[in-house]
């Protein structure tokens, strides 16, 4: 998976934001990378909107609700898994992006 180059053209034509390539791990429950070429993101370095959608898949093929995830980027990164039917709880070492204030015009 971590040879893997896709083509980000085709990517955006795809339908939806987001696309994923997951497969079992070896030393994780589940591997993945994702992708967001409609959004000018050629690739997230750990998805955590993504494992959302990865975590239930992986969750009712290997039959348990703890799961131990690694994105497969440049970065890379090991999400602590909790799938509970209609939520997923995500746990890892995080990275601040952004912060900012919004201003409120009240006239």
């Amino acid at each position: 998976m971590e040879k893997m180059t896709p083509n980000q053209e085709k990517l955006a034509q795809l339908p939806g934001l987001l696309q994923h390539a997951t497969a079992q791990g070896e030393h994780y429950d589940c591997v993945s990378r994702s992708f967001a070429s409609k959004l000018a993101v050629a690739e997230d370095p750990v998805c955590g909107s993504g494992h959302c959608h990865i975590i239930p898949y992986w969750a009712a093929k290997l039959g348990k609700k703890q799961l131990v995830a690694y994105q497969v980027s440049a970065r890379g990164g090991v999400l602590y898994c909790n799938y509970q039917g209609s939520n997923t709880l995500l746990a890892g070492k995080a990275v601040l992006y952004s912060s900012g204030q919004l201003a409120i015009d009240e006239d």
